[in-house]
């Protein structure tokens, strides 16, 4: 049975028997068994309403605090759905920290804010193991980056060992003090900010480090119009309390949801030809890109490229993934992972700049 409204020309499903359920079927649901037998091995696209309310209700309640910055709110929710992590880019005062601390607080989870100097050592921000004389053994003292929302302020103010303490509570979300590894709590989510006007006094964020954030965003100033409600609503010494929407329980189900959303099969090609068209861009018909581009994306992007797809599907109340889904979210995947030549940089083009050419030139399905 197919959903009303459905676009199987873009999914290429027009043959295809779709399953629309509730969340998910229990094992031995009546309806799952009849479908089954009716056909076979039909994808699943499960009906997210539910989940996407309570989205929407988590939005309207960090709209009460921030005024505009809809992209940085949205991309938010999506590294939180998809369980990746956020790298943002902007000048100082866009309301980058309040946002992050608005939507922990609206989520019911920890939050922790690490400002990033070049004196910081690992273990203030890990933790460390501290000798105890009376029972003649190490305790683990615990650093802030145990917790469920961190911000790393300036993330590019730290030096490089600080940078490399991230490495193993981003990827395995856990961390290791002396013998012992401490699974971090969940849900684990690193927002770090970096600042791209001063450049004294700061290291380069190294590409292990880079690619495990799943996006980086790029924030500009708000309109006119939003500075005018910025100035009514803030300008006066009040806060405006944030009231909890959701809690942890209700977190993970909604990442769960997110990893039930359809992705297909046509689709999984689009995503690999985009990520392989940006390695391999000759064999991929743009041999004008083939001196602008000296690296491309990992793996770890198309395996974050189509997580993020599904968050975003999730986010606009669909149960599946469309092209608009993958093009809307590519640039903030891609645009850390393809690095341009210097001779795009004489060109004065950037990552946006190639990465909106292999948007453009890949065909979609």
């Amino acid at each position: 049975m197919a959903k009303k409204g459905l676009n199987q020309g873009h999914l290429g499903t027009a043959n295809v028997a779709f399953r629309l359920h509730l969340a998910l079927p229990a094992r031995g649901d009546p309806v799952e068994a009849l479908v089954q037998t009716l056909a076979p091995g039909a994808p699943v696209i499960p009906t997210v309403e539910r989940e996407a309310h309570v989205l929407k209700q988590v939005e309207a309640e960090i709209r009460r605090v921030i005024v505009g910055q809809d992209y940085l709110i949205e991309r938010l929710l999506v590294g939180l759905l998809a369980r990746g992590h956020v790298l943002i880019e902007g000048v100082p005062g866009l309301a980058k920290t309040l946002a992050a601390k608005t939507l922990a607080k609206s989520l019911a989870i920890e939050f922790r804010r690490v400002q990033f100097t070049p004196d910081l050592l690992p273990a203030d921000l890990v933790g460390t193991l501290i000798f105890d004389p009376r029972r003649g053994e190490f305790d683990a003292r615990k650093g802030p980056i145990f917790t469920n929302a961190l911000l790393a302020d300036e993330i590019n103010r730290a030096p490089a060992k600080v940078q490399s303490a991230l490495l193993e509570a981003m990827e395995e979300r856990q961390v290791t003090l002396g013998d012992t590894t401490h699974s971090l709590p969940q849900p684990f989510l690193v927002l770090a900010t970096q600042n791209p006007i001063e450049q004294e006094g700061t290291y380069p964020l190294a590409e292990a480090q880079v690619d495990r954030f799943m996006l980086k965003l790029k924030i500009g100033y708000p309109t006119r119009a939003e500075e005018e409600q910025i100035l009514e609503r803030m300008g006066v010494e009040q806060s405006i309390e944030t009231r909890p929407v959701i809690d942890g329980a209700a977190i993970a189900d909604l990442q769960r949801a997110a990893d039930t959303i359809y992705l297909d099969g046509k689709l999984r090609g689009y995503l690999l030809d985009l990520v392989t068209a940006s390695r391999q861009p000759a064999a991929a018909g743009m041999k004008e890109l083939v001196p602008l581009i000296a690296f491309g994306a990992s793996p770890r992007a198309t395996l974050f490229l189509a997580r993020a797809a599904r968050a975003m599907a999730l986010l606009r109340g669909r149960g599946y993934v469309i092209p608009e889904d993958v093009k809307e979210i590519a640039p903030d995947v891609l645009r850390h992972r393809v690095v341009p030549t210097y001779e795009a940089e004489a060109q004065n083009l950037t990552s946006d700049d190639l990465v909106a050419r292999l948007l453009d030139r890949v065909e979609v399905p």
